[in-house]
């Protein structure tokens, strides 16, 4: 079936994001106006990074967003109905866009939301962005990818670029229930646990045994007694939740990343306990993600983290700007407990280049790390301790997705 353009959602201007009102105004507020009558959005997108420095409401209609990703050059979410909405900045130098990149005081880049059209009969349930591409997963179990070809990473057979959504014919005969992107690799899961990858090998990332490039899905060997529950891609590695709340991890393990390192202890691993590479799917050894329940985690360029059944926050990798959330630039290959979030139990975690974003149950909004950029959501420049975003809300509202890539982090809440 011949596919449709992205069709513009009319645009909204928002003025500059302000601090957080009071959570104890009244539900119903958020964006509306009483008096006017105006009713409240469904839910809000927000951003930040780039030299957006604080979080900028992104333009929608009255829509719920379920579900947002970042890649290096675009910004997409799932709305409940099952739409794909994509966010766009005029290229540098265009008519009402930025004349230089990134944003300033006086200047926020003017984003246009864009639905995906012609997917008639087809619902939109996951979406996920490399670098410069997108997976998306239908209410059938189908997934469908777009963007560039290189590295095979469309899985359709070939390194040909795409510009519409097409369907990973590969994989036809399987049910999908998530797929995740690296920069250029994928990862997929089925309903019969079954996991799938494409794209670059560098490091191993693909959990294949190899370092080959695969431009169609091929499938991963999981080790015995582990059923997969959820992957996650990173630049150069990558991850599988397992049903019993254990992780799996393959690619670079750079500064123990993927908590591949053989650690029982707080002390630091002999070099013979340490890893640095693996090409297949492998247990984490470091203690005490190879203890305790992980329910999720996710990879940032040099370091990844991951949230416990209980609420807790682990860190692990590169800590050269904080993003360990330390409270110092002290690097370790020893996962820390992020102490800065104690009396708050985090839900979801992401991970950018340098930076970590948390999410507690009540809404808290934490970040962490290398503040250049705008990449924490206020003007702090650089911070090793978690402290609060404030985002531009009347009355309480719940984190539904986040997301980060690069210097980037897209929000939803509603």
């Amino acid at each position: 079936r011949p596919e449709k353009p992205l069709a513009p959602v009319p645009t909204v201007t928002h003025s500059r994001m302000g601090g957080r009102v009071s959570s104890a105004r009244p539900r119903g507020v958020r964006g509306g106006s009483a008096r006017t009558g105006i009713p409240p959005p469904l839910s809000s997108i927000y951003t930040w990074g780039s030299g957006i420095t604080t979080p900028l409401r992104l333009p929608m209609l009255n829509i719920e967003v379920v579900q947002v990703s970042a890649g290096r050059t675009q910004k997409a979410g799932v709305t409940k109905s099952g739409r794909l909405i994509m966010w766009e900045a005029p290229p540098m130098g265009a008519a009402g866009g930025p004349s230089l990149p990134g944003a300033t005081e006086q200047l926020q880049p003017q984003f246009v939301s864009r639905f995906l059209e012609g997917q008639s009969g087809v619902t939109i349930k996951n979406v996920s962005c490399g670098d410069l591409f997108t997976a998306c997963l239908t209410d059938r179990g189908i997934i469908m990818t777009f963007g560039s070809g290189s590295n095979g990473c469309l899985g359709h057979g070939n390194f040909t670029d795409v510009s519409q959504p097409k369907i990973v014919e590969a994989l036809l005969g399987y049910e999908m229930v998530q797929v995740a992107c690296g920069a250029s690799h994928v990862l997929a899961v089925s309903n019969e646990r079954e996991v799938f990858a494409w794209g670059r090998g560098d490091n191993g990332r693909l959990g294949l045994d190899t370092l080959e490039c695969h431009n169609s899905p091929q499938q991963v060997v999981v080790p015995p007694d582990h059923e997969a529950q959820r992957v996650i891609c990173g630049i150069d590695s990558s991850m599988i939740l397992t049903a019993k709340n254990q992780i799996l991890a393959c690619g670079s393990n750079r500064c123990n990343k993927l908590g591949l390192d053989r650690i029982s202890s707080a002390e630091e691993p002999s070099p013979e306990d340490q890893v640095e590479e693996a090409t297949m799917f492998t247990c984490a050894q470091s203690a005490p993600l190879n203890q305790e329940p992980i329910v999720c985690a996710d990879i940032g360029t040099a370091h990844s983290a991951a949230v416990t059944a209980s609420g807790q926050c682990y860190t692990f990798g590169s800590n050269q700007h904080g993003q360990l959330g330390t409270n110092s630039c002290r690097n370790s290959r020893v996962p820390h407990l992020v102490v800065g979030l104690q009396g708050m139990k985090v839900t979801v975690v992401a991970c950018g280049d340098a930076f970590t974003v948390a999410i507690g149950a009540d809404g808290e909004v934490c970040t962490w790390g290398k503040g250049a950029r705008g990449r924490l959501g206020r003007k702090d420049e650089e911070t090793g301790t978690p402290r609060p975003v404030q985002l531009e809300e009347t009355h309480p509202y719940l984190v539904t997705s986040v997301a980060c890539c690069h210097g980037n982090t897209l929000l939803a809440v509603k």
